[in-house]
């Protein structure tokens, strides 16, 4: 496993950049879609790109927050090669997402809450990290995880109607 524990300085980077991502999912629930959010960060700590949670917006099984952040990464450099990149997301991402993470070269994950029944990265499958694959990442598990998992767990309730 890659994870690892950061310095003062990239724990309050990566906490910065994750408060960002909460804020786009945030807005995913204007649209009453599940509350994820992520941004794209290059090497020099700009966001290049940034995504929500837009299935029940946009009626798109792949519409995921991940997806949408490395779609506007990718457009915004040229290229779908993403090297050098931190993606930030709220919750761990799906089998899905993790693939796309792999397959964009994506230098290091970030993500706040875990994802026991559908997460590809650490908590059902490891996708970022199999050995088999010819591209692994970094991966920071728990940044902010508690106020990322409060809004997912907050929205299920209401969903459920259990306020």
């Amino acid at each position: 496993m890659t994870q690892r524990d950061p310095d003062p300085n990239q724990q309050e980077r990566d906490e910065r950049f994750m408060q960002l991502a909460i804020d786009e999912a945030q807005r995913a629930l204007d649209h009453d879609d599940v509350p994820v959010g992520a941004v794209v960060v290059d090497a020099d700590g700009v966001v290049v790109g940034y995504g929500r949670n837009r299935r029940e917006q946009n009626q798109d099984p792949t519409a995921h927050a991940e997806v949408e952040a490395l779609r506007l990464a990718a457009k915004a450099r040229g290229r779908w090669r993403l090297e050098g990149v931190t993606l930030y997301v709220t919750l761990e991402p799906c089998v899905m997402c993790a693939g796309a993470l792999v397959n964009a070269r994506v230098k290091r994950l970030v993500y706040g809450a875990w994802d026991r029944r559908f997460g590809g990265v650490q908590s059902v499958f490891q996708l970022c990290t199999a050995p088999e694959l010819n591209h692994r990442l970094e991966v920071q598990a728990g940044v902010l995880e508690a106020p990322c998992r409060e809004m997912l767990q907050a929205f299920f309730r209401a969903r459920r109607g259990n306020r």
